[in-house]
């Protein structure tokens, strides 16, 4: 078993990172190469800007190239949640806009000609007890009702052609929502944001950043660069270091581990007795599991597993252990199914 994304794994490696040093003036630094820095970069480069990214790992190193590969539209607590605690235009704005993610994703990958196995599968929100699916059926009629009619309820009898699982008890079903291949996505949009102008330095964390009359200095291992503006693309990686110049997130982000295992490529046989339907499937557990097909066929499972901020190979196999047999709880047919990757 590899303790590694298999996204990564199996993603060509970005090699458009600059060798140099880290100098010279922009007009806009942008840290951290994951969705949203590369996105940013991108489309700034392609307005004419001077760009710069510096990446303290490689390209998609964090959450971006370490998730479960789906493009789900939907709020994950429920349409209604939001209208009762955001009201009916902003809880309708909200929802338009995981809408419009998709699609800009959708939109990128066509410009840039990325391959990464983009497809708009559907997904199903599953009602894991019978007591869940009076709420979940309710959120669905309410959504499709207000803001958007390509949604439907599945009973429990129509679950049959989607999944091969008896742990379920009615699904909503999304039918905008996609999945794609993440570390293909990421390495496509790194080179395109090259392609585009901006100049990418991987391994070039920032140790320092320093107001100048113009705008920003910032300070790498590497070498350092002055900009007007800057953008901290980060996420909870940065609140996990101590005196970095990005601090100011340590109060504001809190990690939630999620953890991840892959199987071996399944069968035509497995594939049909277990996932027919080949979407995406979230279950409506508090602490529930999400999972997908990968493009060769593998199962690919998440959940958050273990209440534990560590990552290393010791950890991993115990969260490994305990999706496995979260797996098997879903599909028993594929209890002997062997897992290939766990991160």
């Amino acid at each position: 078993m590899k303790f590694a994304s298999y996204w990564h794994d199996t993603a060509p490696a970005f090699t458009g990172g600059h060798a140099g040093p880290v100098e010279g003036r922009f007009d806009v630094a942008v840290i951290g190469a994951g969705f949203t820095g590369l996105n940013a970069a991108r489309k700034l480069a392609r307005e004419g800007l001077r760009v710069a990214v510096l990446e303290a790992s490689h390209v998609g190193a964090g959450a971006s190239g370490r998730n479960g590969g789906h493009l789900n539209n939907g709020i994950a607590h429920g349409y209604a949640d939001a209208k009762a605690n955001l009201g009916a235009e902003r809880a309708h704005r909200l929802y338009r806009a995981f809408d419009r993610s998709i699609d800009m994703i959708e939109q990128v990958i066509a410009e840039e000609g990325i391959d990464c196995d983009f497809r708009r599968a559907g997904k199903l929100k599953l009602a894991s007890k019978p007591s869940h699916v009076a709420g979940l059926r309710a959120n669905q009629e309410l959504v499709a009702r207000e803001v958007d009619p390509e949604t439907r309820w599945l009973d429990r009898e129509d679950l049959k052609g989607e999944i091969g699982s008896d742990a379920f008890h009615g699904a909503a079903l999304f039918e905008k929502s996609a999945m794609m291949h993440m570390g293909r996505y990421l390495t496509g949009l790194a080179e395109a944001t090259v392609r585009r102008g901006a100049t990418v330095w991987e391994n070039a964390p920032v140790s320092g950043r320093n107001k100048t009359q113009k705008g920003w200095q910032l300070d790498t291992p590497r070498g350092q660069l002055t900009a007007d503006r800057v953008i901290a693309a980060t996420g909870g990686y940065s609140a996990q270091v101590r005196n970095a110049p990005l601090g100011y997130f340590r109060k504001r982000i809190i990690s939630m581990a999620s953890f991840i295992i892959a199987t071996r490529p399944l069968t035509d046989a497995e594939v049909a007795a277990s996932m027919p339907g080949n979407r995406t499937y979230v279950t409506s557990l508090n602490i529930g599991n999400y999972f997908r097909l990968s493009p060769d066929n593998r199962l690919i499972l998440g959940g958050r597993a273990r209440f534990s901020a560590r990552s290393d190979q010791k950890s991993d196999a115990r969260s490994g252990a305990v999706l496995r047999e979260a797996m098997t709880g879903i599909f028993p047919q594929l209890a002997k199914v062997e897992i290939d990757y766990c991160w």
